[in-house]
């Protein structure tokens, strides 16, 4: 159970940072709502998950996949530009989140 809280947790956390500019300073009432629910609900699904799963490693795959998420739909849904070092960064980062979850001993699937 842990693990799909997690996806949503992360999923609500995506939700929550791409509005968050079009929140306009907390001004729009829809977009802020997303931003304000997105981020309430994945910090609670978070405060589960830590029961259940080391808080470094919960942490890791949680920012990590969110980082490199948001960059994605920054790129494809909100047209931003991302150079080849951002390019990087995000691959390095899901590559990191790979690892955790392939080689790391310290969680069981």
């Amino acid at each position: 159970m842990a693990w799909i809280y997690l996806c949503i947790a992360i999923i609500a956390e995506v939700i929550a940072t791409t509005a968050l500019k079009q929140t306009e300073g907390f001004t729009k009432l829809v977009p802020s709502f997303l931003v304000v629910s997105g981020y309430g609900i994945a910090f609670y699904l978070l405060s589960k998950i830590v029961q259940l799963l080391p808080l470094a490693i919960t942490y890791a795959i949680w920012s990590g996949a969110g980082i490199a998420l948001v960059g994605i739909v920054g790129w494809i849904w909100l047209g931003q530009k991302l150079d080849p070092a951002a390019i990087l960064g995000i691959s390095l980062i899901i590559l990191g989140v790979i690892v955790i979850n392939v080689f790391s001993s310290t969680i069981s699937h």
